[in-house]
C-alpha cells in the first residue's frame, strides 16, 4: 500500500502547496491569459498533474495511470451522459419545430430578455438542479435560452451564474447527504447551516445576475422581478433547509420562484423592453398558438420533470439500482492510504466505480427524449440522425469533461488536493473565511459540490475541532463555498459551451467572465461564514 505524503517537497507545507497547485495555475493561465480552448487547457493541466504526481509526490506510475482512467470514466459517465441526453432532448424539440412554439409561449408572458433569463436560467434551472444536478440544468437552460434568441455567449454566461444558488441542495440533496456520510455529522444540522449561509446569497443572485448582464440601468427596469424571484426562492430555501431537510429544498424553492415570476408577468410589465447586446430581438408580439399545441410543445420538458422526479423517488431508485454494475477500479482501489491529519486514522482510499446505467440522471433524460420522440412522431431513422448530430456536437466537450475529471481524480489520489486543503486549514483565526474557499477550490477542481464535500468534508471537521470552531458550520461552509466554484469548473464551462455551440475563443472569454464573479461571490460566502463563526448563530 502506498501512503500519501502531504508535504513531499522539502517537507514544507507551503512549498508543497505551490507545487501541488501547478496544474491549477496551468489551467488558469491557458484559459484566462492564452485563451486556449477548454479541451486543450484541460489536457495540458492533466499532463501537469501527472508530472507533479510522479516527480513531486512519487506516486507509482501504474497507480497514476489507473487514477487518470478512473477519473476519465467518471467524467464520461455519469457526467458526460447527463449532458449528452439533455442536449439530445433539446435537439428533438428543435428538429420537430416544437421549440418555436415554446419560444412563442414564453414571449406571450414577456418579451423582456431579463425576465426570460430569470424564469429559465434561474428558476427553471434551479428546479432541474434540484431534481437531477450533475450538469443537467446548465445544459437544458442554456440550450433553451439560445433557442429563444439569446446569443450563445450570454446564454452560457447567464446559466453559469444562475446555477449557484441551488447547487448545495442539488440532485435531491445529494451534496448534503454525502457531507453527512463523510463527516458523521447530523444531516438536519448540516442542512440548516448550509441554508443559513446560502439563503442571503440566493436573495441577491437574481439582482446580481441582472447587473452582470444588463448593468445597473438594466436592473432598475426589472428590479421588481429580480426582488420577487430572489425573495421567493431564498425564503423557501431557508425554511425548507431548516425545518424539512435537504431533499426537497431546491424543488420547493424553484417552484416558488417559478410561480411568483409567472404571476408577476401576468400582472406587471417593465416599462422598458430590454434586449441584451448580441441577441436576436424578441418579436414585439409573440405568435399565438392553440392551448393544445403549447402543451404538446412543452411536453418534452414536462416528461423530463416527470422522469427525473421518478428517478429520484427512493422506491424507484432502489429498483433501478438492482441492475447496477459496481466494481473496484483495478490498480487503484485500496492501494493508496490516506493518513492524518486529512483523516483521523490511516485509511485505505477506496476507488469503486458504479456504472448505474439505468438509475443515472442521464438515463432519465434519455427516457424523456425517447418518449418525446414517440409523442412527436419522430421516426426511428430521424431519431438516429438527431442522435448522431448530438454525438458530433459534443465530441470535444465530452473530451474536456473526461480530461478535467481525470485531472481532479489524479490530484485527489496523489495527495495534491489534500496538500492544498491543509494549506488553507493552516490560516488559524481566518479559517472560517478560507474554509469556504476550500470548498470553492474543491468544486473548481472536480466540478461537483458532492465530490468537494467527499474530498474536504472530514478535513474541515478535523481542523474546526482543533481551532475550536463549530464542526457543523465549517462543514457547511465547504458545501456553501463550493457552489461558487461551479461556474468556473471546466466541466461546467464545457457543458455550457456544448449546449450553446460556443467556439474555443468564446469558451476562454466565458471563463474570464465567470472567474471574477466566482471569486467575488465566494468571498461573500467566506465573510458570511466568518460572521456566523464569531457570533455562533449558524453552527
Amino acid at each position: 500500500m502506498w501512503p500519501q505524503h502531504y508535504t513531499p517537497v522539502a517537507d514544507n507545507l507551503w512549498v508543497s502547496a505551490v507545487i501541488a497547485a501547478l496544474p491549477v495555475f496551468a489551467l488558469l493561465y491557458l484559459l484566462g491569459v492564452k485563451r486556449k480552448p477548454a479541451w486543450g487547457a484541460s489536457l495540458a493541466g492533466l499532463a501537469a498533474a501527472a508530472v507533479v504526481a510522479l516527480f513531486a509526490y512519487r506516486m507509482p506510475a501504474g497507480t497514476m495511470i489507473s487514477a487518470v482512467g478512473y477519473g476519465a470514466a467518471f467524467g464520461l459517465f455519469p457526467i458526460g451522459w447527463v449532458v449528452f441526453c439533455a442536449i439530445l432532448l433539446y435537439r428533438i424539440t428543435v428538429e420537430t419545430g416544437q421549440f418555436e412554439i415554446i419560444k412563442d409561449s414564453i414571449g406571450s408572458l414577456t418579451s423582456d430578455r431579463r425576465l426570460q433569463a430569470l424564469l429559465i436560467a434561474f428558476a427553471f434551472g434551479a428546479f432541474i438542479e434540484g431534481a437531477a444536478g450533475f450538469g443537467t440544468p446548465v445544459a437544458v437552460a442554456a440550450a433553451m435560452l439560445t433557442g429563444l434568441g439569446f446569443s450563445p455567449f450570454y446564454a452560457a454566461g447567464v446559466c453559469l451564474l444562475a446555477n449557484t444558488a441551488p447547487v448545495a441542495f442539488g440532485s435531491i440533496g445529494t451534496p448534503i447527504l454525502t457531507l453527512s456520510a463523510v463527516t458523521g455529522l447530523p444531516m438536519d444540522s448540516l442542512s440548516a447551516a448550509v441554508g443559513r449561509i446560502c439563503a442571503p446569497v440566493s436573495l441577491i443572485i437574481p439582482a446580481y445576475l441582472m447587473v452582470v448582464m444588463a448593468g445597473w440601468t438594466g436592473l432598475r427596469g426589472v428590479f421588481v422581478g429580480a426582488a420577487v424571484c430572489g425573495v421567493s426562492f431564498a425564503s423557501v430555501q431557508f425554511l425548507v433547509s431548516n425545518f424539512v431537510g435537504p431533499q426537497l429544498t431546491d424543488i420547493l424553492s424553484s417552484l416558488a420562484a417559478i410561480a411568483s415570476l409567472v404571476v408577476l408577468m401576468l400582472l406587471w410589465k417593465p416599462k422598458d423592453d430590454f434586449q441584451f447586446k448580441g441577441n436576436v430581438s424578441a418579436p414585439a408580439a409573440a405568435k399565438r398558438h392553440p392551448q393544445g399545441k403549447i402543451l404538446l410543445a412543452w411536453a418534452p420538458y414536462g416528461l423530463l420533470v416527470v422522469f427525473v422526479l421518478l428517478w429520484g423517488w427512493e422506491p424507484v431508485r432502489a429498483l433501478l439500482n438492482r441492475v447496477n454494475i459496481v466494481f473496484n477500479w483495478p490498480g487503484l482501489h485500496n492501494i493508496i492510504e490516506r493518513v492524518p491529519p486529512v483523516v483521523a486514522a490511516p485509511t485505505p482510499y477506496a476507488a469503486t466505480y458504479n456504472f448505474n446505467w439505468l438509475s443515472a440522471s442521464g438515463t432519465a433524460c434519455l427516457f424523456a427524449a425517447i418518449f418525446s420522440a414517440i409523442l412527436l412522431r419522430v421516426s426511428p431513422r430521424r431519431f438516429a440522425q438527431i442522435f448522431w448530430k448530438t454525438v458530433k456536437q459534443l465530441a470535444l466537450p465530452e473530451l474536456t469533461i473526461a480530461a478535467v475529471l481525470a485531472l481532479a481524480f489524479l490530484m485527489n489520489y496523489s495527495g495534491a488536493t489534500a496538500t492544498l486543503g491543509l494549506a488553507s486549514a493552516a490560516t488559524g483565526a481566518l479559517f472560517p473565511f478560507f474554509s469556504s474557499l476550500l470548498g470553492w477550490l474543491g468544486v473548481f477542481l472536480t466540478g461537483s459540490d458532492t465530490s468537494a464535500n467527499a474530498l474536504f468534508g472530514n478535513l474541515q471537521v478535523i481542523t474546526a475541532t482543533r481551532l475550536n470552531f463549530s464542526p457543523v458550520l465549517m462543514a457547511a461552509a465547504n458545501s456553501s463555498g463550493g457552489v461558487m466554484g461551479k461556474m468556473i469548473s471546466l466541466q461546467s464551462i464545457a457543458v455550457a459551451a456544448a449546449a450553446t455551440g460556443l467556439d474555443s475563443k468564446e469558451e476562454s472569454a466565458l471563463f474570464r467572465l465567470t472567474l471574477r464573479h466566482s471569486v467575488i461571490l465566494a468571498a461573500l460566502i467566506g465573510l458570511i461564514t466568518m460572521l456566523y463563526a464569531y457570533t455562533g448563530w449558524a453552527g
